[in-house]
């Protein structure tokens, strides 16, 4: 069973940084997209960025010229560069990782989550 273990989360002023890091217990096969989402308090889970495997990153505005997705294929491990952080950005960040199964259905991978709190 993969697992998404996610880290980097905390506290900071408005205007500070994060980077936040999702590290796979193993290598994933056949996948379809991997990113980030963020749920805020009282709020419905949203997308924040992801990259398909053939595609450029996408990032939602609300984060465009703030957050940079990457990844280091050799350590399985997708990460979240947060500048410039604004208190709106404060919810729990979750990896994703939408890939393809061999039967031809797709499966969500999701890691626990880590809280990210920006003070004003």
């Amino acid at each position: 069973q993969v697992q998404l273990v996610e880290s980097g989360g905390g506290l900071v002023q408005a205007g500070g940084s994060l980077r936040l890091s999702c590290a796979a217990s193993e290598s994933i096969r056949r996948i379809n997209a991997m990113g980030w989402y963020r749920q805020a308090p009282g709020e419905q889970r949203e997308l924040v960025a992801h990259i398909t495997s053939f595609g450029e990153p996408y990032y939602v505005d609300s984060v465009k010229g703030r957050l940079v997705l990457s990844r280091d294929n050799a350590k399985n491990t997708l990460y979240l560069q947060m500048n410039s952080l604004k208190p709106e950005d404060t919810a729990v960040y979750y990896c994703n990782v939408n890939a393809r199964t061999v039967v031809g259905t797709t499966r969500d991978y999701w890691g626990q989550g880590t809280q990210v709190t920006v003070s004003s």
